[in-house]
């Protein structure tokens, strides 16, 4: 109890103080606001605000663990579900390191099954392996290698977004989650009307799901009419990727690459042979030029690279056009750091673990059951275990927050 008021006490001074800014939200009135109360550990839903002013001094007076509003546009976002009257709904992406396996995960997440207590580390199943339960307890962390990985298949999803859809980087508007990943939020009115069917046609271009170049070809063709139809690349879309991905993979793959494509080729022919099979087999579509490498090693290949340029993203999220997401400047309850936004073209430098940093001031003893080493902003912290350790205020607040410390009164 201590603990979890000494977060509210922090949070509470975070939300109060004048210095602290919630950024503009466009159309604010007329979307649904949400809150997940700390003390109640309920959601409180369907308000709005018409302003950012109210909606501060109202986080002050509240003091709410996580702030969400809605992706969606509503003409009464206060009423119910059924009456609020849909008006559209923003496009929007998540990327989240819970969604994409790491070798790190298996060394820092772990999950519980609620219903037989069965456990495992890594990414979280959809169903336990021993009940089929489908809720868990999870103990997760986000270390260095897990936001880099989601930081790279945001870049991903923007080259995709800009090259293939046609929005410019100004319109991709770019968030760190406060978590572990990142959220791309599109607000152009062209987007807006779009229904859930046409966001899930979105979501395959972008996950690469359902490419006819890379299915199995019908049995109805002659051998040489299936793969001259089937696997022909040209310039454009999904096309042009698989081939510069292709051209990338032959000039770089190692022995281990190949194998972990799935391929079984004599790596000294493939090693000798480089220049060649990006002339003759990706130019050309000549692809059983070098004897060895035929066109069920360029299909397997072509799928491991599918899966290499795709962008993994939360596929539900945006699908939904009712979807909650959490609000810009806000605090997340499982950090205590801050849903920050920045341009697009800033992901690459863009330093999540000192740039969403919101408690930058004094220090906070706290026993600390089990931490890996972490840098929060300047400093390098850990590792510790079964150790009372005085920390900086944001390092004290993530540890208390992340259920691997307890605060020392």
């Amino acid at each position: 109890m201590a603990s979890r008021d000494f977060v509210y006490k922090k949070f509470s001074e975070f939300y109060s103080s004048p210095s602290t800014v919630i950024p503009k939200i466009s159309m604010i009135g007329q979307r649904e606001i949400g809150f997940l109360l700390f003390k109640e550990h309920v959601m409180l839903r369907h308000k709005s605000f018409e302003s950012t002013s109210s909606l501060k001094r109202f986080l002050g007076e509240t003091v709410p663990s996580d702030v969400y509003h809605s992706c969606a546009y509503y003409e009464n976002p206060e009423a119910e579900m059924n009456k609020k009257i849909w008006l559209g709904a923003d496009l929007v992406f998540d990327i989240d390191a819970d969604h994409i396996p790491t070798p790190c995960n298996k060394i820092h997440d772990e999950w519980t099954c609620n219903k037989c207590g069965f456990g495992g580390k890594g990414v979280t199943p959809d169903a336990c392996p021993i009940c089929g339960g489908q809720k868990f307890e999870t103990k997760t962390w986000a270390c260095e290698l897990c936001l880099k990985t989601a930081k790279e298949e945001t870049a991903k999803l923007l080259n995709i977004l800009e090259q293939d859809f046609g929005f410019s980087l100004q319109e991709l508007h770019v968030f760190f989650s406060g978590h572990r990943g990142y959220h791309v939020q599109i607000e152009k009115e062209t987007i807006k009307t779009l229904d859930a069917m046409a966001r899930k046609e979105i979501v395959d271009y972008v996950s690469g799901l359902g490419l006819a170049i890379l299915e199995d070809e019908t049995k109805d063709n002659t051998r040489r009419q299936r793969h001259k139809i089937s696997f022909s690349l040209h310039d454009f879309g999904w096309h042009k990727r698989l081939k510069l991905g292709l051209q990338n993979f032959v000039m770089n793959a190692t022995k281990d690459d190949l194998n972990n494509a799935g391929v079984k080729v004599n790596y000294k022919v493939f090693s000798e042979n480089r220049e060649i099979l990006l002339k003759r087999c990706i130019e050309e579509n000549r692809w059983s030029s070098v004897r060895g490498i035929g066109i069920t090693t360029w299909k397997k290949l072509a799928k491991h690279v599918k899966d290499l340029e795709s962008a993994k993203i939360d596929t539900v999220v945006t699908t939904d056009i009712h979807r909650l997401i959490r609000m810009n400047g806000t605090l997340h309850g499982k950090t205590g750091l801050l849903k920050v936004g920045f341009p697009a073209n800033r992901l690459e430098n863009f330093d999540p673990l000192k740039e969403a940093v919101a408690f930058k001031e004094g220090t906070a003893k706290i026993s600390v059951s089990e931490a890996p080493e972490f840098r929060l902003g300047d400093d390098t912290l850990g590792p510790y275990k079964n150790q009372t350790v005085e920390l900086p205020t944001a390092a004290a607040v993530l540890l208390i927050c992340k259920g691997r410390a307890e605060v020392v009164q």
